[in-house]
């Protein structure tokens, strides 16, 4: 079974999902920018990856250099509403508790980051169609 790693580039942090064929999340997490080349070497030493999902809204092309030593191929896809998805997918996954529960989720912010959320969301367009494009060279 291989998989691929989705990135949601950000301007100071990344979120990153490792994701397999069918689209589960087997690892994922929110990292500093910098940290953001050797915890994916790290992934990709550990588990087969064919393919990096990377978000192309903020920074891409920056964060595709930073991982092109990674030697994986690139594929920018399309981040469109990925943020707002995210946070949907961030309360199905920890549903609020207590008196939380009265207010509605629209309403409601997720207590951390859910940029791997957005990550999970990027690998699963990646692998649900030709919209991902191979980064420039």
């Amino acid at each position: 079974m291989t998989g691929v790693l989705g990135v949601d580039p950000g301007s100071a942090k990344a979120g990153y999902a490792l994701v397999d064929d069918r689209g589960r999340m087997l690892e994922g997490g929110v990292v500093a920018i910098s940290e953001l080349p050797s915890r994916l070497a790290d992934l990709a030493a550990a588990h087969p990856v064919e393919a990096l999902a990377l978000g192309q809204g903020t920074r891409a092309a920056a964060v595709a250099l930073a991982l092109a030593p990674l030697g994986l191929p690139i594929h920018y896809v399309d981040e469109f509403e990925t943020s707002r998805r995210a946070r949907d997918l961030y309360f199905a996954d920890h549903p609020p508790r207590g008196w939380r529960r009265l207010i509605p989720v629209g309403l409601q912010l997720p207590p951390r980051a859910v940029d791997d959320y957005a990550a999970l969301l990027i690998a699963r367009r990646f692998l649900a169609g030709p919209t991902a494009q191979p980064a420039p060279k």
